[in-house]
């Protein structure tokens, strides 16, 4: 097709047709649950919800077969991708999740969220707040599935995520500070890369291309097509009346220099300070990176850099 029959076009993520028709242009390849060859990581995937489709990929370190008797910290991690595209099976994140497991010894669950278009926003806040209270119905020991049953510290629970994953990571935990759980004590959030935005410009912003600018907040246009635009609380937390609210004692907000989302996650933990909230903020700049780096090259000296700071806060 050519371009004249786009309706959009958010390369290099995501590209429809005027005719329907979507192609995602990467974030499609899956790779199956497995008990890793090196570090021993176990994982399998659930279903928590049929209608809707919602699902998740649960992993255990190798430690907690050896000691059953021990509980782990809960990781509930949630996948980037601009709200249209990844999973929580796709080959980066089934890594990068199975890498944070083994070297924090921590339980997690990757919520597999439904993506935009075919399920706009509030789609994935809807699922991942059903993928938390599913989560959360093990406190007791007495849910559906048995890891979680045996081997999670529902008292030591976290949430994570990066760019998309790391905005829904940021709602989710002001839901969960307004609504509360029983038996579940959220510790603390990452927030890798997040995904905010605003009509007024913070930082260097004031110099990003119009380009980019007209980019991110068309991304969010087309995966929340029912916003008032890029100062809905949901996108812009400055807006949120709630943020004093949010529901976790620490945060840790991860930013990259070369990101063009950087200074939302620098203004993010200014903001955060004078909500009310009494809790800590740290933030933490990879220099010379540019957005969700640690994806695409894991290995890389910030990228492991980046996996320690994360692995100690979990710890």
């Amino acid at each position: 097709m050519s371009n004249e029959d786009l309706a959009h076009d958010f390369s290099p993520m995501i590209k429809v047709y005027k005719d329907g028709r979507v192609e995602r242009l990467m974030g499609t390849e899956r790779v199956p649950p497995s008990t890793h060859p090196e570090n021993g990581v176990q994982s399998k995937d659930v279903v928590i919800s049929q209608e809707p489709a919602i699902s998740a990929r649960i992993f255990i370190p190798k430690t907690s077969t050896h000691s059953p008797q021990t509980k782990l910290p809960l990781l509930i991690y949630f996948h980037g991708g601009g709200f249209c595209i990844e999973s929580s099976s796709s080959p980066a994140y089934h890594s990068y999740v199975n890498t944070l497991v083994s070297e924090a010894n921590v339980v997690a669950v990757s919520v597999d969220y439904r993506l935009a278009p075919e399920h706009p926003l509030p789609a994935a806040y809807n699922d991942s707040w059903a993928a938390i209270k599913w989560v959360a119905s093990h406190f007791d020991g007495n849910g559906s599935e048995d890891w979680l049953n045996r081997f999670a510290d529902f008292k030591r629970v976290f949430f994570a995520g990066d760019s998309a994953g790391a905005n829904i990571t940021h709602n989710m935990a002001v839901k969960l500070g307004c609504e509360r759980l029983v038996g579940v004590k959220l510790v603390g959030i990452v927030l890798v890369h997040p995904f905010f935005w605003g009509t007024e410009p913070v930082g260097a912003e004031l110099t990003t291309p119009a380009a980019t600018k007209e980019y991110m907040a068309g991304v969010w246009r087309f995966a929340c097509p029912s916003t008032c635009g890029s100062d809905d609380p949901l996108i812009n937390p400055a807006k949120d009346p709630k943020l004093g609210e949010l529901g976790c004692e620490k945060v840790l907000v991860c930013v990259a220099e070369k990101d063009g989302l950087k200074d939302r996650g620098w203004h993010y933990s200014e903001i955060l300070k004078k909500s009310g909230w009494n809790g800590a903020v740290e933030v933490i700049e990879s220099k010379g990176e540019g957005h969700v780096f640690h994806l695409f090259n894991p290995i890389c000296d910030n990228a492991v850099a980046l996996k320690k700071k994360i692995v100690s806060f979990l710890n």
